[in-house]
């Protein structure tokens, strides 16, 4: 699918999903931030839906300028995956284990390690800049600093909502790990004081939506924030990588007379700032629920709990700002959800999966997102299929 050009107030609106199903709030969203006056670019991917701030599923453009709340709360949220050595006939018929013992490894909800995890002591971790990573903490907004401890002990733990750990297998019976978490509760500390900070600047007050409040180029706020929020995506990679760490050593205790090997580990963030050159303009490009999708870019588009993920190679389509959806995207709120599905539903939906299967997951039941199927087709023109999984186990916050 080529995108479809919806008008926008300063710049044109690229479409990569059709408009007539997009909801009216989420459009009036993209409406907003196209009249920014400091954006180049805005293209929206077919997972798009209604966020806070900004739309979920937009790559936002802008030159000498950046918006805390399109980044989100959630800063450097992404997914990882790594295909191993197994294959569907090595695990058991009952998963119900292994996903005990997933839980057990990895604190889940608002969870955190009893002592911070030492990545030395974890079986082939990458720990070159570990130190310096954390040495640069000292150099956070003053209003956060104060939780460097909190930050340690949740290094390595997955959070709450859409976030999970999955043990998937292909369509060839490779069995794959997976995971999506970001940069837990000092990101969103980190978020919401720029974000307070941004709103009270000057120049935005005349903005039409005061959420779309930006940071500009050469002033003191925008060099505390990009420092902050480019450490905070580093703290969200860790994280990933962390959790991957341990995910893999259970794989290595459960399946010992196996020997299981892993391949290279595929990571990538989708909610994010990247510095990127377009049409000789160096531009801060915004992914808010959007992937990198640059020519060979290898990155993940998961679907819902019940259905199933892509592994993907990037196409490079400057059109999208090489970009690309993070998922099938929600088609209606948390609240609906719990309104129009129950636990049976769930139940249902999910059948074959080792997961939770209670009320405190049923918005995230597969019925309130769209189909990953359609959202596939609908972005064949910024990424190739590399794998089609399947999940068997999902673990949940």
């Amino acid at each position: 699918m080529s995108y479809t050009e919806v008008p926008g107030v300063r710049v044109p609106i690229r479409m990569w999903a059709d408009p007539a199903t997009v909801e009216s709030q989420a459009m009036q969203q993209l409406r907003n931030i196209s009249s920014l006056p400091w954006i180049t670019g805005l293209a929206v991917m077919p997972d798009v839906h209604l966020g806070k701030g900004a739309t979920v599923g937009s790559v936002i453009a802008m030159r000498g300028a950046v918006c805390p709340a399109a980044v989100g709360v959630d800063i450097g949220c992404g997914m990882s995956a790594v295909r191993t050595s197994l294959t569907a006939r090595d695990l058991p018929d009952n998963l119900s284990r292994l996903r005990s013992k997933i839980e057990q490894a990895i604190p889940v909800g608002r969870g955190a390690h009893a002592e911070a995890v030492d990545p030395h002591k974890l079986h082939g971790y990458p720990t070159a800049g570990w130190d310096d990573f954390w040495a640069r903490f000292d150099g956070v907004a003053d209003a956060v600093r104060w939780r460097r401890e909190r930050a340690m002990s949740q290094m390595g733990s997955l959070g709450s909502g859409n976030h999970f750990i999955e043990v998937c297998v292909d369509t060839s019976g490779s069995v794959w790990l997976m995971l999506h978490s970001g940069s837990r509760n000092i990101g969103k500390e980190l978020a919401e004081h720029h974000m307070g900070v941004a709103r009270s600047l000057p120049h935005n007050q005349g903005l039409v939506d005061r959420d779309l409040a930006v940071f500009i180029a050469d002033t003191p706020q925008m060099a505390a924030y990009r420092q902050d929020l480019f450490w905070a995506q580093e703290y969200a990679k860790h994280n990933r990588a962390v959790m991957m760490a341990l995910f893999q050593d259970v794989l290595r205790k459960e399946f010992a007379r196996a020997k299981v090997g892993f391949d290279q580990v595929i990571s990538c963030h989708h909610n994010y700032v990247s510095e990127e050159r377009y049409d000789g303009q160096d531009l801060l490009v915004t992914r808010k629920g959007a992937i990198r999708a640059g020519s060979g870019d290898f990155g993940i588009v998961p679907g819902s709990m019940g259905t199933g993920s892509y592994i993907v190679k990037g196409l490079g389509n400057a059109a999208a700002f090489n970009s690309a959806s993070h998922g099938a995207g929600r088609k209606m709120s948390r609240t609906a959800a719990k309104k129009t599905f129950g636990v049976r539903d769930l139940e249902e939906q999910t059948r074959g999966v080792e997961c939770r299967k209670d009320s405190g997951v049923v918005d995230e039941i597969p019925g309130a997102y769209k189909s990953i199927e359609k959202v596939m087709s609908q972005q064949s023109d910024l990424v190739e299929v590399v794998a089609q999984l399947k999940q068997v186990v999902c673990v949940k916050g």
